[in-house]
């Protein structure tokens, strides 16, 4: 209730009325208690969502009729890499709480865990790329294969730039005292909702690509006809 009365209530406000005019003029301007950080990765979400979804849309409409759809979800890396994902995205949670906790004693530990199983993760998706090369599948080998490629590339990229901010409070967490840390409690929870969202688009993509297969094209085919 209190979400809608932040987002509608400026509808019912008089600001021509004095007493209306002593609220606005005490306000701070801010509408919801988030901080600036939080605010950017609302940002990238909305922008990153609108990119994914195109890629999203591109696979379900263009899918080649041939192609055997588990294809990839049939590789091992594939796999592994998205228990890599689960757990940099534990890690991550786990710093957050243990910072609004006051529990700073592994804090400098999980985000060396963060960082390097983040790494991990990029150079297993670059041996996946080789493999799928290995046997023939390319960008260009049709829509199934440029879709999985696009996605992950983008994919890629977004963990790049969630690593390079990664990097710029893990330094600045290095060069603090314990007691200090607090001070990048806005930053570590943005980044950890920042590879929360990595990781339930990484998901969504290939529960995709696990229930849109050969027998749920054919059984969609038959309702149409």
């Amino acid at each position: 209730m209190s979400l809608i009365k932040k987002l509608f209530g400026a509808l019912t406000e008089k600001p021509w009325e004095q007493n209306q005019a002593v609220i606005d003029s005490g306000h701070s301007g801010k509408t919801f208690e988030i901080s600036n950080q939080m605010s950017a990765v609302i940002i990238i979400f909305g922008v990153s969502t609108t990119l994914f979804s195109l890629i999203f849309t591109g696979y379900l409409y263009s899918l080649p009729p041939e192609q055997d759809t588990t294809f990839i979800l049939k590789t091992n890396l594939l796999w592994i890499n998205t228990l890599v994902l689960i757990l940099v995205t534990i890690f991550f949670n786990k710093i957050s709480k243990d910072l609004k906790n006051g529990i700073t004693s592994s804090i400098k530990k999980n985000l060396i865990y963060v960082g390097g199983l983040s790494y991990i993760f990029l150079f297993l998706q670059l041996a996946l790329w080789y493999q799928l090369m290995q046997t023939g599948n390319f960008v260009s080998t049709n829509t199934y294969f440029s879709s999985y490629y696009f996605f992950t590339a983008l994919h890629g990229i977004h963990l790049l730039g969630g690593l390079f901010f990664w990097g710029k409070v893990s330094s600045r967490i290095f060069k603090s005292e314990e007691s200090e840390y607090k001070k990048e409690e806005k930053s570590i929870n943005a980044l950890s909702l920042y590879w929360l969202f990595l990781f339930i688009v990484w998901l969504v993509f290939f529960t995709i690509m696990f229930a849109y297969n050969d027998t749920v094209i054919e059984f969609c085919k038959s309702l149409i006809a």
